[in-house]
């Protein structure tokens, strides 16, 4: 027996259906909605993550200027403990001392540079003292780099014996052995004073 269908119930089931369809249009919309504020929120986060990223970035550059500050000024301290006492102890070694000067500086060609904590000269021999605060296996080697590469950005003191001496406020015994050995000599502190580190018997290398 076949179904009449009425013109009522067409008009239900079209009804029914855009019903259907404005809900799953809703659905739809209210989906987008959340992705859109999870998206909004997800950049939020994102911005301020690289705000914060920021904000860490400059402070610790802010410190490191600080640090770097503060390790310039403190080695320009002890600098200045170090020249003064540098004529009492190179004298005591047999190497009188005419002149100390602080901070010498000689450029050559191709960006090659030099600093001389502290130059000390005579009439016949020069001492390039490195002065640290703390002085390390590291400081030794790259003060045995400068003796030899001295003559070649000085060359005005090329008929000069030089010697090299490294100083500090703490020195490890590892590394006050190694500086020895290298034949340089070593300024330590001693109490409220200074002296050399090295026995009566250590003969200095000449570069």
């Amino acid at each position: 027996m076949t179904q009449t269908i009425t013109c009522e119930a067409v008009w239900e089931m079209i009804h029914e259906t855009g019903r259907l369809i404005q809900e799953m249009a809703r659905e739809d919309r209210e989906r987008w909605e959340r992705l859109d504020r999870m998206s909004q929120e997800t950049e939020r986060m994102s911005q301020e993550t690289d705000r914060k990223f920021q904000e860490t970035a400059r402070q610790m550059k802010e410190t490191d200027r600080k640090l770097d500050r503060l390790g310039s000024r403190l080695g320009e301290f002890v600098e200045g403990l170090v020249a003064p006492a540098c004529e009492t102890l190179f004298a005591a070694r047999g190497i009188p001392v005419h002149k100390v000067s602080r901070r010498v500086v000689a450029k050559l060609p191709g960006g090659r540079y030099m600093e001389i904590d502290l130059f000390v000269v005579n009439s016949t021999a020069v001492s390039l003292v490195e002065v640290k605060s703390k002085l390390t296996v590291e400081d030794v080697r790259e003060h045995l780099i400068r003796m030899g590469e001295f003559k070649q950005f000085f060359p005005e003191y090329a008929d000069k014996r030089a010697f090299g001496a490294v100083a500090g406020m703490v020195i490890e015994e590892n590394v006050r052995l190694f500086a020895i050995n290298q034949g340089l000599f070593v300024i330590e502190q001693a109490g409220e004073t200074l002296r050399m580190a090295n026995d009566d018997d250590f003969v200095p290398r000449a570069w």
